[in-house]
């Protein structure tokens, strides 16, 4: 920090902050000022990763200096330190907690996300690092090869990588992409936006993939009615974005991406049990975000009905599952019962933090468990998974639509009962 300041005092109120899946971020104090170091603990650590940290402080210098709400970098970590690699911001002090922002936003929120992406996109990245530049077809052929490698054995999303390599757009001038332009990597305080963070993806590509990826449901925390992050409509959001940038949004393309990235998401939560399966990380909130995936099939039906037979739009018909009634030694769905019971009632308020929220994951597994356990649900099917992906079968080959209807309402209902999706599915599928 001497370094950084020219001002030689002690660092004060060291503390590590929440979030940060990839990356370490510490606050603290030094010579009466606020700052976070960003930081991985190793060269090693980095190795494989699309931007080191020198490319993207970089970046994020470039975005402050173009008026982008990016945080103030002081100064980088050099191998003299000996503290791995990074570099420290100034602080800023707002919230970042998308359930929070979004139960009651500043009006001026959603003109404001659009008005940072208009001036991310429109930063000369010429005079840049050298950064990747990726395609519609690059993204899609390694969100495709990962499919395969962890199974290939998901319908739904085997239909959806054959419609996406059918629509596939065509090229376009690479901008600048933040990679992560989301509710969660941004801050917000009274007066809208205050900074935008995490820009450890940043690469060169098609605008619409930054527009198009916040905008996905599993990135909208409930608010399901409001298809611009969770605050707003897709109208207003174009609007403010052609308003600052000067480029209108192809709707199209928009929609290329959106389906892109939902099915990103979903393959995302196989990474993670597969992650699990390894032993890299045996965490339980590892295995459970493995079960999320049931999320972006529902998203995915949701975005590609208008592509589906017209008959097998809409309602379907779906039986209400029969009542279970048990006797004589407790089943193994009781079991579970009474263990979840042990849970909530001894265990969870007697514990805070870390071990709190543990205790809430332990919950939703038993949940999901017992749910499973009275109404199995089979969703892996390889044989039709490789007929999709082969173009065998389509997204309009007849019943295979109204099929994935209702095993993704029942497996929906047995992973993530409170996803928002469920609700409006059940209220527009069911007859």
């Amino acid at each position: 920090m001497a370094r950084a300041t020219g001002v030689d005092a002690d660092i004060e109120n060291l503390a590590r902050l929440s979030g940060g899946a990839n990356m370490e971020s510490s606050a603290f104090g030094y010579a009466g000022e606020a700052y976070v170091l960003r930081r991985s603990p190793s060269l090693e650590f980095m190795a494989g990763r699309p931007n080191q940290h020198a490319v993207e402080a970089a970046v994020v210098r470039a975005a402050f200096e173009a008026g982008v709400k990016a945080p103030e970098i002081i100064g980088e970590i050099i191998p003299e330190d000996d503290i791995g690699t990074g570099y420290v911001m100034r602080r800023v002090v707002a919230e970042v907690n998308p359930v929070k922002i979004l139960s009651a936003p500043p009006p001026s929120l959603l003109g404001d996300l659009a008005r940072e992406l208009g001036r991310i996109h429109k930063i000369d990245h010429k005079a840049l690092p050298e950064l990747d530049e990726v395609t519609p077809a690059s993204v899609l052929a390694t969100l495709k090869n990962s499919f395969i490698g962890y199974g290939g054995d998901r319908p739904i999303f085997a239909m959806a990588f054959r419609w996406l390599e059918d629509q596939i757009p065509g090229p376009v001038d690479p901008v600048l992409i933040h990679g992560d332009f989301r509710m969660g990597n941004v801050m917000v305080d009274a007066n809208g936006l205050a900074a935008v963070l995490d820009w450890e993806l940043v690469h060169l590509g098609d605008r619409h993939q930054d527009l198009a990826y916040g905008c996905i449901n599993s990135w909208r925390f409930g608010h399901i009615e409001k298809p611009a992050f969770g605050c707003g409509s897709l109208e207003d959001y174009w609007a403010a974005y052609e308003a600052e940038c000067g480029v209108p949004v192809d709707p199209a393309r928009f929609r290329w991406w959106h389906v892109y990235c939902t099915l990103w998401w979903g393959v995302c939560c196989l990474q993670m049990a597969q992650i699990w399966r390894s032993g890299m990380d045996a965490s339980l909130e590892r295995a459970v975000i493995g079960r999320r995936a049931s999320e972006t099939e529902a998203d995915l039906l949701m975005l590609l009905e208008d592509d589906a037979p017209e008959n097998e739009r809409g309602p379907i018909a779906i039986p209400d599952p029969e009542p279970v009634r048990r006797s004589g030694e407790p089943s193994a769905v009781e079991m579970m019962e009474a263990l979840a019971a042990w849970i909530e009632k001894d265990v969870k308020p007697k514990a805070d933090g870390r071990d709190r929220f543990m205790a809430n994951v332990a919950l939703n597994a038993l949940g999901m468990l017992k749910r499973e356990a009275e109404a199995p649900v089979l969703i892996h099917d390889k044989a039709l998974s490789e007929a999709l992906l082969a173009g065998e079968q389509t997204i309009a080959t007849p019943g295979l639509f109204t099929r994935f209807k209702t095993e993704t309402l029942a497996k929906l209902a047995v992973d993530q009962p409170k996803y928002s999706a469920l609700a409006a599915i059940q209220k527009k599928w069911r007859a």
